[in-house]
């Protein structure tokens, strides 16, 4: 996960100043620096740092001249970070048509690279968590980006999320989170209600068909490097949201859902799409629905597809092969900031419409689609708990610990709607010193 950029103010140099703890790094990065400095128009007595993040890569930013402004430069000591992924899907997402910092250099023997710089401001840093309207059309974009991505993929390039991948990652939870942070032993009935849970979530997510998948795509990984416009594509439905035209006051007609959504619950969240005790079926004739038919593209706002060039992805260098539901879950449910359940229906919905008009391997049931999200945000919520305590623990970052209670919170709810995640539920209702909860969003399944 990568840390926020700086401010877009520039901040002081002694608040920027770049320390080694190896001279022998810093020799051979003032060395490295000096002989490509040329050739890209560098200002070597501008370095300093933009950024750090969870793992042990660095990022400075470096003037330049031309019509280049600055680059940024990644450290990532080789023997704590393997630079070769990044360099990869760098490659991949280019041929993706999906922007993503250029690798203008790179030194494998030392682990610098010279990167294209995005700029310094994220998606996170410009939404307002009071207005998700407001936030909508960044939204289309992220979609728009993370189709592109989907479409391009091909089987045997990327690492494959695996069912050893993922019980590693669940692992991180019980050993990291529950005995570590907690400090209560996994063992017994716990230990028990764990690995029955465990199963589940992973036959779960092998179900799901594979694309390639970013595993860190939220709003944090997303740069803003042009404004969106407001008014088109899906961001001209009404302030009320996709929703509303699905058949909420204000939306109009209500359309249908067909086979869709109607598949969940009725006292759940189709009820809370305009439908109180459920009601008929209504299908997606209007509102959502009525993409052009130049593609999911084209209905982002971008006449026949365009580019999506309005967001720069990074931290991908971890991407693999697996469950298509991955990254729309890692998008909707943030780690660090958090959606009702209204937007994060109305975000997925519009996901999931323009991924079956691109063709991609999204199920046409959209309630069978978003029980295969949640289920796919869990295992997500569960390894990055663990992945935080460990950060705290073991590399000595506190800061992401604060954000562990947002997954907590998470996991809860999502097991709160599956009558098969009650042994799970009451882990976290043990461990957190939580009672059961009595009311559900979308009732128990």
């Amino acid at each position: 996960m990568t840390a926020p950029p700086l401010p877009a103010s520039e901040p002081t140099p002694s608040a920027t100043a770049i320390l080694w703890a190896d001279p022998q790094r810093a020799a051979a990065f003032q060395n490295w620096l000096a002989g490509i400095g040329a050739a890209h128009g560098l200002r070597p007595e501008t370095v300093r740092l933009a950024s750090a993040d969870a793992s042990f890569r660095r990022y400075f930013r470096i003037d330049a001249t031309g019509s280049a402004a600055s680059r940024i430069v990644m450290d990532a000591p080789p023997d704590k970070e393997n630079s070769e992924p990044f360099v990869q899907v760098a490659r991949l997402m280019a041929e993706a048509g999906v922007t993503a910092p250029q690798v203008l250099e790179w030194d494998r023997a030392h682990g610098f690279l010279l990167l294209d710089d995005l700029g310094r401001e994220t998606m996170l840093d410009v939404i307002d968590p009071a207005r998700p309207d407001a936030s909508r059309p960044l939204y289309d974009q992220a979609i728009d980006a993370l189709i592109r991505w989907q479409l391009a993929s091909r089987p045997g390039v990327l690492p494959p999320y695996d069912r050893a991948l993922l019980e590693r990652e669940l692992a991180l939870f019980p050993e990291w989170y529950i005995g570590r942070h907690r400090g209560i032993a996994v063992e017994g009935q716990l230990k028990e209600r764990l690995e029955r849970s465990f199963r589940l979530i992973v036959e779960s997510n092998l179900a799901s068909p594979s694309v390639y998948v970013h595993r860190d795509f939220m709003p944090r990984n997303l740069m803003v490097n042009v404004a969106p416009t407001l008014g088109t594509g899906v961001s001209s439905l009404p302030p009320e949201g996709a929703l509303a035209a699905l058949g909420r006051p204000g939306g109009g007609s209500a359309p249908t859902l067909g086979t869709g959504v109607s598949s969940l619950p009725p006292e759940g969240a189709l009820a809370a799409l305009g439908r109180p005790g459920g009601g008929s079926a209504p299908t997606l004739g209007t509102g959502v629905s009525s993409l052009p038919p130049e593609g999911a593209l084209a209905a982002l706002g971008r006449p026949g597809g365009g580019s999506a060039a309005d967001l720069g992805v990074l931290d991908f260098q971890d991407a693999v092969y697996g469950p298509i539901t991955y990254d729309i879950a890692s998008l909707m449910r943030d780690a660090f900031l958090s959606w009702d359940e209204e937007f994060v229906l109305d975000v997925t919905i519009r996901y999931w419409e323009a991924a079956r008009k691109a063709k991609l391997p999204v199920d046409a049931d959209f309630g069978a689609f978003y029980r295969s999200v949640e289920w796919m945000g869990l295992q997500r919520h569960l390894k990055v708990a663990g992945i935080f305590a460990r950060l705290t623990l073991r590399d000595g970052k506190p800061r992401y610990l604060a954000d562990t209670p947002r997954f907590i919170a998470y996991i809860r709810s999502t097991a709160s709607r599956y009558m098969e995640l009650t042994p799970l539920l009451r882990v976290i209702d043990e461990i957190e010193g939580t009672s059961a909860l009595t009311g559900f969003a979308y009732g128990r399944v």
